[in-house]
């Protein structure tokens, strides 16, 4: 059993891939061919927004939307005390400092109480200018964003959605993407919408934010190429990886059905032993993972009877951001963000695709439970 299994996805959709792959290849345009802005249109009307501009990967994504909105030393930007290193990385990459929120322990998202609370105390010290929120989606659902945009308004500050784990995931009738002024989501080959390498784009309705993108995707060009307006990255969707993302897309809708009925099969049979991943009415998740905590034991105990069975698992994440050596110079410490640390201690992920049988399903619960 694998936890992400890309080859049974390749075996199913392998003709509709090699299809937009030999088109590619007929054309020879590897760099920002058709493909990329026929994506890019795909990707917008998908999402509900104006624009989708592909670029590297998700890190960049996030890296761009900061430099498009000017961030940079001396801003203050808000994020989660618990996602994947880049969610942070992005803000120091600008020049800029990033804050540490506490989650909420049911969602696993940032916390409305404790980005007031972030807020207030750096505006009480006076050291940084609040700019920004970067709310991360994580594990596949949205962010509270009725009550992060709330908050960013009362402050003057934009939000960017990191929604690199929630393509396809839902709050009410608005789509992961179309969120905050800017929204970046990765195309990681095991993410919900993946390709194979690197991928990234970033969504908005502002057509200045998309012509900053554009330009800053490409060393911040111009007229052209060799007009060069403003200092940017080099930071383009391949072609060929938009031509397997087009052809992935088309079955992404049924896809997302089949991740979902994964999930149900899982929290059916799991929602008295674990704390399992609790959708608040009017969210649909991606269910980029399934997560769980032990209500009895420890994690430890449950991945070796998994791992004993010959099923996968995976701990997402070790260690909150706060605590990462990387920002040590910030000042974190132990008990700043109390649940994130708490959820870093006792949460793991089971096997989740939507190529995952319901026999398969049945096999990795009767191993935790057996």
């Amino acid at each position: 059993m694998q936890f992400v299994d890309l080859k049974r996805q390749l075996e199913h959709l392998r003709p509709a891939i090699e299809r937009r792959i030999n088109d590619v290849l007929e054309h020879g345009k590897f760099i920002l061919g058709p493909e990329v802005q026929e994506l890019e249109l795909l990707l917008a009307e998908y999402c509900g927004v104006g624009h989708a501009v592909g670029v590297g990967n998700g890190t960049d994504a996030l890296v761009l939307a900061l430099m498009a909105n000017e961030v940079g030393p001396g801003d203050a930007v808000f994020t989660s005390a618990f996602s994947f290193f880049a969610s942070a990385e992005a803000i120091s990459l600008v020049g800029a400092t990033p804050v540490f929120v506490d989650i909420d322990a049911e969602t696993y998202n940032i916390h409305p109480p404790a980005l007031v609370d972030s807020i207030a105390a750096v505006m009480d010290e006076g050291r940084l200018n609040p700019r920004a929120i970067v709310a991360v989606d994580l594990f596949g659902m949205p962010a509270d964003y009725a009550q992060i945009d709330l908050i960013a308004n009362q402050h003057n500050l934009f939000v960017v959605e990191d929604g690199a784990q929630s393509f396809g995931g839902q709050l009410g009738d608005l789509r992961a993407g179309s969120f905050g002024a800017i929204a970046a989501t990765s195309f990681f080959p095991a993410k919900p919408l993946g390709c194979f390498g690197d991928g990234g784009a970033v969504f908005t309705s502002d057509d200045l934010l998309a012509d900053r993108i554009r330009s800053l995707r490409v060393h911040g060009k111009g007229a052209d190429k060799y007009d060069n307006i403003r200092i940017g990255l080099n930071s383009r969707l391949d072609t060929l990886q938009a031509a397997i993302l087009l052809a992935k897309l088309e079955a992404f809708p049924d896809e997302l059905a089949a991740r979902r009925q994964v999930a149900t099969g899982y929290n059916e049979r799991l929602r008295d032993d674990f704390v399992i991943p609790e959708i608040p009415p009017g969210y649909r998740s991606a269910w980029a993972q399934y997560t769980i905590r032990p209500r009895h034991g420890t994690r430890e105990e449950y991945r070796r009877k998994l791992a004993g069975h010959g099923v996968p698992s995976a701990i997402y994440y070790t260690k909150p951001l706060h605590l990462q050596p990387a920002f040590a110079d910030l000042g974190g410490w132990e008990g700043q963000c109390p649940v994130a640390e708490q959820c870093a201690q006792s949460v793991f992920s089971l096997p989740m695709h939507p190529y995952l049988t319901m026999e398969e399903v049945d096999r990795v619960v009767e191993a935790l439970l057996g």
